[in-house]
């Protein structure tokens, strides 16, 4: 395929993913601190990262540095005390920052199931309150990007939601992509964007817009993938 092929094809999604046995996920959700990850460097069954932690004050810093350190998914928790990039100290949003290198198993990372599918991540990786806010782009036409999302969510038993996406398709002019939706989610999708769903960080749970519908959140979960693969397909 040639350059200008590639371009054309490629697409730009912003995710919010949750899976299991993850060290950033428990730690975040456990202490009021966030974790950006700048690079993440997997060699055979070891992962080497290197991120930012930020928070409010250092006391949460320093809390978290422990949890980390402490959690049975980490091998090392290494903290440099001279800044090797200063830019990244007023890219968190945070009073406190501290730069990290932690390694830990990869059996523990979702990184590589994105990656060996042609996920090319597009910025830094950021964690708050237990959940991992991507921006990835991938040379694929759309259903081929809902079945690999879909091949991640089962292998890796995660949670995936496809926040927002920007193609050079978006651009082109025709009838609203909500009109594919069934008036069921149509319904879920607009709650979901009035309550928050998709901000970041996000304000309401799966849990709560689903006790708004009265379902479980296995079926409104299953409403807002129905809705998102429909849209993705229309643009």
């Amino acid at each position: 395929m040639s350059i200008d092929e590639t371009t054309r094809n490629a697409s730009q999604l912003t995710l919010q993913i949750w899976h299991p046995d993850c060290w950033t996920l428990q730690s975040t959700r456990a202490v009021s601190a966030g974790l950006i990850a700048h690079g993440v460097y997997e060699t055979g069954d070891v992962v080497n990262a290197r991120l930012t932690a930020y928070a409010d004050a250092r006391e949460s810093i320093d809390e978290l540095v422990e949890v980390i350190d402490q959690s049975s998914l980490t091998r090392d928790v290494k903290e440099i005390h001279e800044y090797l990039n200063p830019s990244v100290r007023t890219s968190a949003a945070g009073n406190a920052t501290q730069e990290l290198l932690v390694t830990y198993d990869a059996t523990h990372s979702i990184y590589d199931a994105f990656i060996s599918r042609g996920f090319v991540p597009d910025s830094e990786i950021r964690v708050q309150d237990g959940n991992e806010y991507w921006t990835v782009i991938i040379s694929e036409d759309r259903s081929q990007i809902q079945e690999r999302l879909d091949e991640i969510r089962a292998e890796m038993h995660a949670d995936i939601d496809v926040e927002g996406m920007k193609s050079p398709q978006t651009q082109t002019c025709g009838s609203s992509p909500r009109a594919a939706l069934s008036e069921r989610q149509r319904e879920v999708f607009e709650l979901a964007q009035q309550r928050g769903y998709y901000s970041w960080p996000r304000q309401t749970s799966a849990s709560d817009l689903a006790d708004d519908f009265d379902v479980s959140k296995t079926t409104l979960l299953e409403h807002l993938r129905k809705a998102e693969s429909k849209l993705l397909n229309e643009f």
